[in-house]
């Protein structure tokens, strides 16, 4: 999980997950909690979705 996803790729990470902002990879302050609570399963989802998912070698 990375606010930075060119950075990732560029080093090579082959499952690349995409966070909020480079604050607040997980959250945002800026938005209610419950707003914030969802935010982070969608991205922790995500997550999991990659680490379950078949690399491709290229």
């Amino acid at each position: 999980m990375t606010a930075v996803t060119p950075v990732a790729r560029m080093v090579g990470s082959n499952r690349v997950v995409q966070g909020k902002g480079i604050v607040y990879p997980l959250g945002d302050a800026e938005i209610s909690n419950d707003d914030e609570k969802a935010l982070r399963r969608d991205i922790v989802q995500q997550a999991l979705d990659a680490l379950s998912s078949e690399v491709s070698e290229t």
